[in-house]
């Protein structure tokens, strides 16, 4: 089975199986997650595909919390000529890595 999960403002095809970083949900390593903003299922065939409107009702995407990290480091630089101004800041978005267990449709 696979499935397109929406969370954190963005969309995910899973399978079951597959550990996938996504942005940050809160839970600490070994908690169950549930996604339940299900926007397609399908079987690995073709076969059976259910496309929401926008939800599937009543699928959902089971998955365990690997972990909890930071991205890598992005730097910024802010820099305007002949006036002596220069900013550099450093930005690491945080994320969590999730294992897909099971996709449950209804």
């Amino acid at each position: 089975m696979f499935a397109v999960i929406k969370t954190g403002g963005k969309q995910y095809l899973v399978k079951e199986g597959q550990a996938i970083a996504v942005e940050k949900v809160p839970g600490n390593a070994g908690d169950a997650v549930s996604f339940a903003e299900v926007l397609l299922v399908g079987e690995p065939d073709g076969s059976g595909v259910k496309v929401g409107t926008p939800l599937v009702q009543g699928a959902r995407v089971q998955t365990l919390l690997v972990e909890q990290g930071k991205g890598k480091k992005v730097d910024v630089v802010k820099f305007k000529s002949k006036v002596r101004y220069r900013r550099k800041y450093g930005h690491r978005q945080p994320f969590t890595k999730v294992k897909v267990e099971k996709i449950v449709s209804a």
